[in-house]
């Protein structure tokens, strides 16, 4: 639950300065958003974050 509440934080405040930015539209950026939440509820959804959640390991595991 924690990994995941950053990404989606991480992913929100990344989505909110690219708008400001004006690297993205606004409606570029609802469809992404709206493809997001709705590969949430296919049987993708459990492949996605394993993916996730190994990458997030893995990334955790490097020493700098």
């Amino acid at each position: 639950m924690a990994i995941s509440l950053s990404v989606v934080l991480l992913l929100g405040v990344i989505l909110v300065v690219m708008i400001r930015g004006k690297s993205i539209k606004v409606g570029p950026a609802i469809v992404a958003a709206l493809f997001g939440f709705f590969i949430a509820s296919t049987s993708m959804a459990p492949s996605v974050n394993r993916f996730l959640t190994s990458l997030a390991d893995t990334i955790n595991q490097i020493k700098l």
